[in-house]
């Protein structure tokens, strides 16, 4: 019940996305953008999230299109694999340390997006790949998905841990809030009745 298989065709990309909210982290990411598929690979295997993610974008311009509808089709797949949310914890932290760098994430599958932001990457680009689209990745995840996602750098000196740090802090936090409370599997975690 709680997978989903998604497209998205665009004049600029072509995304696929297949999802199991359930499953043991597999990964099967290829989006042509190798330093970004190294990243969802992170991100599934973190989260416990099975995925599987195929884009073909015009990455004769830049990574951009490609990077952020990625996000689109995966915060839209979240959210079609979640449901109306019925016995989730809906909540999610993770304080991750990796070498240099630590990142703290806190996130709410509220179906209020909101992104907060305080990731300060010391170098413009980790190989080819141009870090500002790190946040474009998870603007479009947030939005779609519809997640209050906050992402503060607490240390940091090096592009690649910062930008991994981030991708495993937020795959630690969206398992935990993904995962089924068995104490309240049979009602939706908001006082409202609805998320």
């Amino acid at each position: 019940m709680r997978q989903t298989s998604l497209t998205r065709k665009t004049a600029e990309t072509d995304v696929s996305v297949e999802i199991n909210l359930d499953g043991t982290g597999t990964y099967d990411n290829q989006t042509g953008v190798g330093f970004f598929d190294h990243m969802l690979d992170q991100l599934a295997r973190h989260s416990l999230i099975d995925m599987k993610v195929r884009a073909t974008g015009d990455l004769h311009i830049d990574d951009h299109h490609t990077v952020e509808d990625v996000g689109i089709t995966l915060g839209q797949a979240l959210a079609k694999a979640l449901g109306d949310k019925r016995g989730i914890r809906r909540y999610g932290a993770c304080l991750l340390p990796m070498d240099d760098a630590l990142v703290r994430t806190a996130l709410d599958l509220s179906a209020r997006p909101y992104l907060v932001w305080q990731v300060d990457l010391p170098t413009a680009k980790i190989g080819t790949f141009d870090t500002e689209l790190v946040r474009e990745f998870f603007q479009a995840f947030a939005t779609q998905g519809g997640i209050t996602l906050h992402v503060d750098m607490l240390h940091g000196l090096n592009s690649h841990h910062i930008v991994e740090a981030a991708f495993k802090s937020v795959a630690r936090a969206l398992r935990e809030a993904v995962e089924v409370d068995q104490r309240k599997s049979g009602d939706i975690p908001s006082t409202k009745g609805a998320l």
